[in-house]
């Protein structure tokens, strides 16, 4: 595909919480975790510079707490406090690889990491550090999705490459529920929304499509993927506009 026959130069990363567990039931795999780390740094000594936003449904996820009576409004922010632990961890990582990253929030904790400015965060990304975004957009009922699509388009990034650990990339249904799922190597984000096509929230394609920001979707569940598809060198599925 054309579209990766090309140098990016700054890209966003989503990477979903799940992800992150590599087949436990919660929590972190922090033999993965390093695994992921040390691609994560390959690319970013190739040149590439990465803003990341990590989920935190490892951890939390709001959908979950409602179920046991907690609000909406409080289980998302126990949902981005969960991507703070999950960013903290993937710094310390690339910290032991000798990579320079930077943590920032959108809910303020100062004691603990940066809050998310604009201008610091291109700043950092200018000189060569990796950016973790958490905390989402600060606010509930949005998802990192969500957050991702926005920080990507705030960030001028040429890309939004969403690693999940649910699949390889879009199908026209749920293929771990549906045999006859077929696999969309490229596809529109009309289609995607006229589809319901679940693998991004509405909010997160709207942005995306009103500011033609394309959206890689690939699997995360082998790190050297995220080298990889870059490159187009791993299955993986497009989203752009009707005329890409």
């Amino acid at each position: 595909m054309s579209f990766f026959n090309r140098k990016f130069k700054r890209i966003l990363l989503k990477l979903s919480g799940e992800a992150l567990m590599s087949g436990r039931e919660h929590g972190i795999d922090y033999a993965y975790l390093f695994t992921l780390a040390k691609a994560i740094a390959k690319l970013a000594d190739s040149g590439v510079q990465i803003a990341i936003v990590v989920g935190g449904g490892n951890i939390f996820r709001g959908s979950h707490g409602a179920e046991y009576g907690v609000s909406r409004v409080s289980g998302d922010f126990m949902g981005m406090l969960a991507t703070v632990i999950n960013a903290l961890a993937l710094h310390s990582a690339l910290g032991k690889l000798g990579k320079e990253s930077r943590v920032m929030s959108s809910v303020r904790m100062q004691e603990v990491c940066e809050p998310y400015i604009n201008n610091h965060a291109l700043r950092h990304l200018d000189k060569g550090r990796i950016v973790i975004l958490s905390a989402g957009i600060g606010v509930p009922f949005f998802t990192t999705d969500t957050a991702a699509a926005l920080r990507a388009i705030e960030l001028k990034c040429e890309v939004l490459f969403k690693g999940t650990h649910k699949a390889d990339g879009i199908y026209s249904s749920d293929p771990i529920k549906d045999d006859n799922a077929v696999f969309l190597e490229k596809i529109s984000y009309s289609k995607i929304i006229e589809g319901n096509l679940s693998f991004m929230d509405a909010a997160a394609i709207i942005l995306a499509r009103d500011n033609n920001l394309p959206i890689v979707v690939f699997s995360v569940k082998i790190p050297s993927n995220v080298v990889d598809v870059i490159y187009g060198n791993c299955r993986c599925s497009f989203v752009s506009g009707e005329k890409e």
